[in-house]
Formats: C-alpha cells, sequence, structure tokens
C-alpha cells in the first residue's frame, strides 16, 4: 500500500515547476518509494502564476500567501523555491510546524540564515533536504567512488568551475537576484554554493581560503513589471548591481589536497559551463556538466603519459538505473531533480536523511561568507570550527 503525501510549492518559479515535475515523475522512476505525493497547494504572490500552475499541473488550492501553507494541516512536506531573502522565514516557519521541507541553495542571506533552518529541522524533528542538484548526478557518485576507493591514489588537487552567461546581456533586469537585501550574494549564492558543495562532497571538509570577487556590469535597469528566470529590461531606471558578478577562489581541504573554485555568471560564450577536475597521485577523473553521462578517467601506473578514457555512467552508478537500462543512455537536468524528490521522500518514509541535508546547506553557506570576508581583506580565511 502506497500512503499519500500532501506536498506544498511555495514559489513558483523556473525551480518551482521543476519541483512540481519532479513529484509528477518520481514514483514512474521509483515505483516501490511507498509515499505518492499529492500536489495539495502552490504558493505564489505573482498574480495569475499560481491559478496557472494549477490548471496545468492540479493542485488542488492556490494561494497569494504562502503563511496558508504554515496553517494547512492536508500538507506535510513543503517545496521552497522562493527568493533567497525569504528561505529563513519561510524554512523555519514550515519546519516549526511540524513540515519537512526541502528548500532550494542558498538557504537564505547568509551562514546565519542557513544555520537557523538547519536548527528549525533538527529541534522540530522532521527531513529537510536541499537542492544541490549537481551531486545527484550518476557520473558525480561514480567520480566520487573512484576517489574514496583510492583508484586515483591519494587527492592532490581538484579545480571546479561554473561559468554562465545567463547575466552576460546588459539589458538583463535589475531583478532581486542583484540586490544584497533580497538576493545576499550573486555568482556566490547562484552558482558558487553548488561549487562549494561539489568540492566538499568529492574531497571532504575544506579547511581553509582565499578568493577575489569583481562586478563586471554595474549597472541594470529595473524591471517594469512581474519577472521570471533572467528576464531583459530596456528603458527602465538604472539601478547598481550590488553583489558580485564573479568569484576566484584558493581552497585547502583538510585532507591536505589543494583546489581552485572559479564561478562566472556574465561569462559571454559560456552556457552551463559547470565540471570539476580531480587529480591524484595515480591518476585523475573528469566531469563536464555539458556531457552529464560521461567521465574522463585516468588510472593506472605509467604517471607520465597516462592516457584518459572516456567512461559512460550505466545502470550501476549512483540512480542511474531508475532511468535508463544501459549506458549511453542520456539524462537530463530534470532527472536529477527528480533523484532529488526521491532521496526526499525516502527520508520523510525512513526518518533519516538521505541526499544533500541542511547541515550540507550550513557547510556551503559558511564558505561563501569566508569567500566575501576574504575578497574584502586580501587573506586567507579559516573555515575550522
Amino acid at each position: 500500500m502506497v500512503d499519500s503525501l500532501g506536498v506544498a510549492v511555495v514559489g513558483f518559479g523556473w525551480m518551482g515547476r521543476v519541483h512540481t515535475q519532479a513529484y509528477a515523475r518520481v514514483l514512474h522512476h521509483y515505483p516501490r518509494l511507498g509515499l505518492r505525493p499529492q500536489l495539495i497547494t502552490v504558493a505564489e504572490e505573482v498574480p495569475g502564476r499560481a491559478e496557472e500552475a494549477a490548471a496545468q499541473f492540479g493542485f488542488a488550492s492556490t494561494t497569494r500567501n504562502w503563511r496558508d501553507v504554515v496553517e494547512d494541516p492536508r500538507i506535510q512536506a513543503v517545496s521552497i523555491t522562493a527568493p533567497n531573502f525569504l528561505h529563513r522565514e519561510i524554512g523555519v516557519a514550515m519546519a516549526q510546524a511540524g513540515k519537512h521541507i526541502w528548500i532550494e541553495k542558498p538557504v537564505g542571506l547568509s551562514a546565519a540564515d542557513a544555520r537557523a533552518v538547519a536548527e528549525a529541522v533538527a529541534t522540530a524533528g522532521v527531513q529537510g533536504a536541499v537542492g544541490f542538484n549537481y551531486r545527484n548526478a550518476p557520473a558525480v557518485e561514480a567520480a566520487r567512488e573512484l576517489i574514496t576507493s583510492g583508484a586515483i591514489g591519494t587527492v592532490t588537487h581538484v579545480r571546479v568551475r561554473l561559468f554562465s552567461d545567463y547575466a552576460a546581456h546588459p539589458e538583463s533586469a535589475l531583478t532581486w537576484r542583484y540586490e544584497k537585501e533580497r538576493g545576499g550574494s550573486g555568482v556566490l549564492g547562484d552558482l558558487a554554493s553548488h561549487g562549494a558543495d561539489l568540492a566538499r562532497h568529492l574531497l571532504g571538509d575544506i579547511e581553509a581560503l582565499t578568493a577575489d570577487t569583481a562586478v563586471f556590469i554595474p549597472q541594470r535597469a529595473r524591471p517594469t513589471g512581474a519577472t521570471a528566470g533572467h528576464t531583459r529590461a530596456t528603458g527602465g531606471e538604472l539601478g547598481p548591481v550590488e553583489n558580485e558578478d564573479y568569484v576566484g577562489c584558493l581552497l585547502r581541504f583538510a585532507s591536505g589536497a589543494r583546489g581552485v573554485l572559479e564561478a562566472c555568471r556574465v561569462s559571454v560564450g559560456e552556457q552551463n559551463n559547470y565540471g570539476f577536475e580531480v587529480h591524484g597521485t595515480k591518476g585523475a577523473v573528469f566531469w563536464d556538466f555539458r556531457r552529464m553521462n560521461e567521465l574522463g578517467v585516468s588510472r593506472g601506473t605509467s604517471y607520465q603519459d597516462q592516457p584518459v578514457s572516456t567512461v559512460y555512467v550505466g545502470p550501476g552508478d549512483g540512480e542511474f538505473g531508475a532511468f535508463q537500462p544501459g549506458a549511453a543512455n542520456a539524462m537530463g537536468m530534470d532527472d536529477l531533480k527528480v533523484i532529488e524528490a526521491y532521496r526526499f521522500l525516502r527520508s520523510i518514509a525512513e526518518g533519516k536523511p538521505h541526499g544533500a541535508t541542511l547541515p550540507d546547506a550550513v557547510h556551503s553557506a559558511a564558505a561563501l561568507e569566508a569567500m566575501v570576508r576574504s575578497a574584502e581583506s586580501g587573506s586567507w580565511v579559516s573555515l575550522r570550527a
């Protein structure tokens, strides 16, 4: 027998839609999950958007006020996909109401926000999942296995890159993403949060770092109406971009390994160029999100002139088998969120965490704050507790 679980989605921009689609698909890929998510409420303050979502996806009700979700006894789990400045208030309120939460990174505007949500989840005894979707890629999980098994020897260094052009157009609207009060950091929260999580997921705790940041497009036009995604705006009043377009960071890991993390949201010619290169004393492993289901692997005893092989992930890697029957059949971005939904719902069913958690978000947020402090001071910053 499959138990029903009432779910709500708070915030229905692109990521709210992705969460909703993941709930709709999860039992197709994981029929033995034991929980059937039921779409109860969608909360969205933009007029008409919630109603459109309900008509398309079958939510039982709509609201423009997320607080209605807190009081609704039909709802046991909530996806929080609202803008960053609302993460803490909504996350704490939902957890205190006894509702499990699946919240998008970076979980607020600061490490204090992430800690507050994590503490609320722990105190309430509910489950909390975080949207670090790239760690769910089967190839990333295969890379982690290679690293932890010692197949490439002792890891010496890693390079993590996250380059995109979503903000490269000078006519991109001055939305909440570019304001410190509502967006917090810029490319740090958008992309480097993923990079910090990937680096720690693969190599372990970050011990110290030093960083440099820059704003390359200092002014943008204010939008004249509701926005979604990365809308363009022309003719509006110009306002200042308050957070960074770029970050470059050197990392020291507790293991002794070294790393480079670089992220930019205004990289002309780059579309979702996300990936990593991990080097060890006997080999290396390479991953590019744009070729999500492949790994470059070098291992052996040659050291010098050692070749790199392309490996296609298959049913034995991560959750690949829930989607495709054989290696080299492609998976996509939305599939990673289905895996995330599965791990969130499995956490609820079993009463123990699976996948990225609120403590993971706290670690990422602490790294981001250390980058900000380092960029301001020009010095190394320790992340030791």
